[in-house]
């Protein structure tokens, strides 16, 4: 049973690992920072693909079998899989498992979904439904773009306050066999709406639901920002991030020194030319699994919280003129000897 902390933190009782992790970019991403980092890049948009979408179910099913691969395991082993994305209906992760006979739960919850997977995909080792579970997430500039703004040929002009949606996907398997990287606990976070309309400005919008669960996390487990080797937020890029840190400043913590954004680390935004930085539910499961899970592996880190933010509009909420409602789910992860 796990144990909770307050209203929104908890501890897992039993001792859940990370077993693997997998991730594939694009050539955007693989001329980023963490670019000699990934798994695997795609050089092709379409990943030789008829259409883009099929393209990102194709990044998902690569992120898996690296997963797998470094874990040792094979899909027959997992017990349970939980997975979403940006597209209608989660296609792309529906596609991505329609031929597996895997236990599978669809989840949606924008950017957000690679902390929220995770947690689901624990939560049920923690409730002895399963023993062996995987989490993972994807996005692709192409459909994203398609979907929520204009296709690709239209070339609209973007405002520098736009991110960037990574061509990504990244997956974890979770196990109760011991590993260097354990699973302490986490968090799931309430909806906060920020009143933001503007959607070329989603991380102004994720900014105040991210600082509320770090802020209520490091009070219901008494811990300081200090106690941490990095917080990490997903893609809230370079606007959500200054937010971050300001509001938190505000309220009497001084988060400089230990935090950084997910969506500022994918790419080089002085020589690429990505605006605010990077998005996308493939953002910050490709930071986790091609820097973050490597680096508490190496115990280079020892304790990490990382937090997905998730922007929860859609294409007709905001051609009605809604506001954008945001999420952000936190895991909290160790390196252990």
């Amino acid at each position: 049973m796990a144990i909770k902390h307050g209203k929104f933190s908890f501890s897992f009782e039993k001792k859940i690992y990370i077993a693997g992790w997998g991730n594939v970019g694009g050539v955007k991403e693989q001329q980023g920072p963490l670019g000699g980092l990934f798994d695997s890049i795609e050089q092709d948009f379409y990943c030789g693909k008829k259409t883009l979408e099929q393209a990102e179910v194709h990044l998902q099913q690569t992120a898996m079998e690296n997963a797998l691969r470094r874990a040792g395991l094979t899909q027959e082993d997992l017990e349970l899989v939980g997975a979403g994305d940006l597209l209608n209906q989660c296609i792309s992760s529906a596609y991505s498992f329609r031929d597996s006979s895997l236990p599978y739960i669809g989840l949606y919850g924008a950017c957000s979904t690679m902390a929220l997977s995770t947690l689901i995909a624990a939560t049920a080792i923690e409730a002895g439904i399963a023993q062996k579970t995987a989490s993972l997430t994807s996005s692709h500039f192409g459909t994203a773009e398609r979907q929520y703004r204009f296709p690709l040929e239209y070339g609209g002009q973007r405002p520098p306050s736009a991110q960037h949606t990574v061509t990504a996907s990244g997956a974890v398997i979770l196990s109760t066999e011991k590993s260097p990287i354990r699973l302490e606990g986490g968090a799931y976070g309430a909806i906060l709406d920020a009143g933001v309309t503007d959607v070329n400005n989603m991380g102004g919008a994720m900014a105040p639901a991210a600082l509320k669960l770090i802020l209520d996390y490091l009070q219901e487990t008494k811990t300081q920002p200090q106690d941490y080797d990095m917080i990490l937020t997903g893609d809230l890029g370079s606007i959500g991030a200054s937010v971050v840190l300001d509001l938190g400043k505000k309220r009497g913590f001084d988060l400089q020194s230990h935090y950084q954004d997910c969506g500022l680390l994918i790419y080089d935004r002085d020589q690429q030319d990505m605006h605010a930085g990077g998005s996308g539910c493939g953002c910050s499961a490709a930071v986790l699994t091609s820097y973050v899970l490597p680096k508490l592996k190496k115990r280079e880190w020892k304790n990490v919280l990382f937090l997905s933010t998730g922007a929860l509009m859609s294409p007709l909420s905001v051609m009605q003129g809604e506001s954008i409602p945001s999420i952000a789910h936190l895991i909290h992860l160790k390196g252990e000897a």
